[in-house]
């Protein structure tokens, strides 16, 4: 609560008159405390694992709160999050995960690299496990011609 001292002295008699402002500064403080915050903590909700995904150009899909990543990396290793994990253990770890259940889906990344059968094997041991619904993560973009079924320019004469 503030107060305010009238011009033209101080009287012992007199009380002080409420100043009925708020003030904004320590809200100001919070708020930047608060961007910072977000601004260190966003990077670190990625995955961040070296995965040459390809690219795709189709309409991106909203992204869900709690993504739960799939990977798979160029050695056909698996990884849940930035965790490798073996492909033995992927459905009891997914279904260590509190906030993944057999309703939600699961997000796959594949390395260019990985030949088309691993990634259909991973998907069905997703499918033995129960966990039917998944997607399928690619860069946004166009697409290369040579996935378009044009030649490639590389392997023109």
């Amino acid at each position: 609560m503030g107060a305010s001292i009238a011009e033209g002295g101080f009287d012992d008699d007199e009380e002080f008159a409420e100043a009925h402002e708020i003030n904004v500064t320590p809200f100001i403080d919070v708020m930047l405390v608060l961007l910072i915050i977000f601004m260190v903590a966003a990077p670190l909700s990625t995955v961040d694992l070296p995965i040459d995904l390809p690219t795709s150009s189709a309409t991106p899909l909203k992204r869900p709160d709690k993504p739960t990543f799939l990977s798979i990396k160029p050695d056909l290793s698996l990884a849940i999050g930035e965790n490798t994990v073996k492909r033995d253990a992927l459905i009891v770890t997914l279904d260590a995960i509190p906030e993944l259940g057999k309703d939600h889906p699961v997000f796959i990344r594949a390395d260019r690299s990985v030949p088309y059968g691993e990634l259909i094997n991973v998907m069905e041991l997703l499918r033995q496990g129960g966990y039917t619904k998944y997607k399928l993560v690619a860069l946004e973009g166009v697409a290369p011609a040579s996935a378009a079924g044009q030649p490639d320019a590389a392997a023109k004469p």
